[in-house]
């Protein structure tokens, strides 16, 4: 009975055994991301310079209230700024910072989303400046002295997030759509 077995089973027959421990392959899904759309961190490691899109500004756009109520849909659909990022860091004056993302890069109504979502529960009363007046990229107007790691710090902290500027009534932009410009210049 001390025989060892001599029977083998052909379903692993002829196979090598190999240790529990697989090695993980490591690939990165090229349909999650589009092309030519950035991280913040990228932009920063290049010193590439964004450039906002001159339609987010003077909207007229309550921040409590959904991103459809833009006067001018077509303007949801542009991107945020030029070149186009995954995801930007948006901050109040106030300093809470509300993140836009998007993989495909990130459009004025993801911006308006996300900064809807951070007030929709606040009602008119509380708000002291209720209307989106623009959106500012701190380091276009600002020097820095890059020898100086404090100001380098600072600068690569501005270089990753946009500001967000409200006003107490409602700017509405002459970035307008066509029809309403020619009803307004027929008009005169």
């Amino acid at each position: 009975m001390a025989e060892p077995l001599t029977r083998v089973d052909s379903a692993v027959q002829g196979l090598e055994t190999t240790s529990p421990t697989k090695e993980k392959a490591s690939h990165r899904r090229t349909s999650s991301s589009a092309a030519g759309v950035s991280s913040m961190k990228d932009m920063w490691d290049t010193r590439t310079r964004l450039q906002i899109a001159p339609e987010t500004q003077r909207t007229g756009w309550k921040i409590n209230t959904s991103s459809h109520t833009v006067e001018d849909k077509d303007i949801l659909k542009k991107p945020l700024v030029t070149p186009m990022v995954r995801a930007i860091d948006l901050v109040t004056n106030l300093g809470s910072v509300i993140t836009a993302r998007n993989r495909q890069g990130v459009t004025i109504k993801d911006a308006l989303d996300a900064i809807h979502k951070a007030n929709k529960k606040r009602a008119d009363d509380e708000l002291d400046k209720p209307y989106l007046e623009g959106f500012e990229w701190a380091p276009e107007h600002t020097e820095y002295n890059e020898e100086d790691p404090k100001s380098l710090k600072e600068m690569e902290e501005e270089w990753q997030r946009l500001l967000i500027h409200l006003s107490s009534t409602p700017g509405v932009s002459s970035f307008g759509s066509k029809k309403k410009n020619k009803k307004a210049a027929a008009a005169e």
